[in-house]
C-alpha cells in the first residue's frame, strides 16, 4: 500500500502538533501509513512542547511505510522554518508552498497514494506573493500543469452526515451574484456527480442544489438570479442525466429529513456550504477536492494560531482526513 504525502501547512499554526498526535495515537486510530513534507526540528520541538517523545525518520515516499508503526515518517525539506507557535512567519511561505509542490510530484510519480494537506494562512501567502486564493486553486494550477489542459479543482465538505460543495468560493459575499453563472454551476454538477460515482461509489449520486436569495427568491420577489441562473442550470443538469434538484431554499435543505433525499448539496457560495457542514460534524468533516486526478482532503478547520503551542488542538478532523484519503485513494478511477 502506498503512504499518503502529507503537507505540513502553516508551521505556526496547530498543524505540527496535530499530525505528531494523529501519529503518537496511530494504533488506536488504525490510522493509515504517512509521511509528512516538512522541517523534521521543527517537529520534535512541536511535539515536545506539547508533552510528545516522537521518533522521527527522514525518508524517502517509498520507505515511509515500513518505518511508520515505530517513527513518523518525515520527507525533509531543505528549507528550515521559523518556529514560534502562534507567530506566523512570511519566511516560511516558501517551505509551505515547496511541500505542497512536492506532495503533488509525488503523487503523479506513484510515490504517494493521495494527498492531505495540514492548513495555511492565506494572508501570510497572499504577502508573499502568493497569487492564488488558496490551497484548492493552486492545487488545480499544479495539476493543469502537469496534464498539459485545464482543471478545475471544486471544494466539498464531507462529513458523516452532509457533503457539500460551494459553487463560488474564496471570494467577497458582493462578488457572488457577478460570479455566479449557469454554466458555472452545471460544471461544477458535472464534476461532483461524477466523482460522487467515480471515488464514493454512488452509482447515480442526487444533487440538491440551493437558491442564491432567501426562499431560493421566491420566483423572483426577492432577486432574479435563482429563476434567470439556477434553474436554467439545475435544467440543463438534468438534460445530461444528472438527478439534480433546485434551486432549494437553503434553510429548509440541512434538516435530517431533508438531507436523507440527496447525496450532495451544491451551495452558491462559500458559507452557504460550510456553515451547515461544520454544524453538524466539526470534528468529523473533511475537506475534499473534486475534479483533480488524485485524491486529496485535509482537515475543515484553519491554522488555529491562537491555540498552537498549548496542547490543546484535537486530531480529529485530521485522522478523519487521512481515512478518507486512503479509501478514496484505493478506489480506481478515470483520470480527470
Amino acid at each position: 500500500m502506498l503512504p499518503l504525502a502529507l503537507t505540513m501547512g502553516d508551521p505556526s499554526g496547530i498543524g505540527p502538533e496535530i499530525a505528531v498526535s494523529a501519529w503518537s495515537s496511530r494504533s488506536g486510530l488504525d490510522l493509515p501509513p504517512f509521511y509528512l513534507i516538512g522541517d523534521p526540528d521543527l517537529l520534535v520541538a512541536r511535539a515536545k512542547l506539547i508533552g510528545l517523545k516522537l521518533p522521527v525518520a527522514i525518508v524517502q515516499p517509498d520507505e515511509a511505510a515500513a518505518v511508520f508503526p515505530t517513527s513518523l515518517p518525515v520527507v525533509a525539506l531543505d528549507t528550515p522554518c521559523q518556529d514560534t507557535p502562534g507567530v506566523p512567519h512570511t519566511e516560511n511561505a516558501v517551505g509551505i508552498v515547496k511541500a505542497i509542490d512536492r506532495a503533488v510530484d509525488d503523487v503523479f510519480a506513484g510515490r504517494a497514494a493521495a494527498i492531505v494537506t495540514l492548513p495555511i494562512a492565506k494572508k501570510l501567502l497572499y504577502d508573499a506573493g502568493f497569487i492564488f486564493p488558496g490551497h484548492t486553486e493552486y492545487l488545480g494550477e499544479l495539476a493543469s500543469r502537469q496534464v498539459g489542459r485545464p482543471i478545475r479543482p471544486v471544494m466539498m465538505l464531507a462529513g458523516p452526515d452532509l457533503r457539500a460543495v460551494p459553487v463560488t468560493i474564496h471570494i467577497p459575499l458582493i462578488e457572488v451574484p457577478k460570479a455566479l453563472t449557469s454554466e458555472l454551476i452545471v460544471e461544477t454538477g458535472r464534476i461532483v456527480a461524477r466523482d460522487m460515482r467515480e471515488r464514493f461509489g454512488i452509482d447515480r449520486p442526487r444533487l440538491a442544489v440551493a437558491g442564491l436569495n432567501p426562499h431560493a427568491g421566491e420566483n423572483g420577489a426577492i432577486g432574479r438570479e435563482d429563476e434567470a441562473i439556477v434553474r436554467p442550470a439545475v435544467k440543463s443538469l438534468r438534460a445530461e442525466g444528472v438527478d439534480a434538484v433546485g434551486p432549494l431554499p437553503a434553510d429548509t435543505m440541512f434538516h435530517a429529513s431533508a438531507r436523507a433525499r440527496y447525496d450532495a448539496a451544491l451551495c452558491m457560495y462559500h458559507d452557504q456550504a460550510l456553515i451547515p457542514a461544520k454544524a453538524l460534524a466539526f470534528d468529523d468533516t473533511v475537506n475534499v477536492t473534486l475534479g483533480l486526478p488524485f485524491v486529496r482532503t485535509s482537515p475543515d478547520h484553519g491554522t488555529a494560531f491562537d491555540i498552537a503551542g498549548k496542547g490543546v488542538a484535537h486530531p480529529d478532523s485530521l485522522v478523519a482526513a487521512l481515512k478518507l484519503a486512503a479509501r478514496l485513494g484505493a478506489r480506481r478511477f478515470a483520470p480527470a
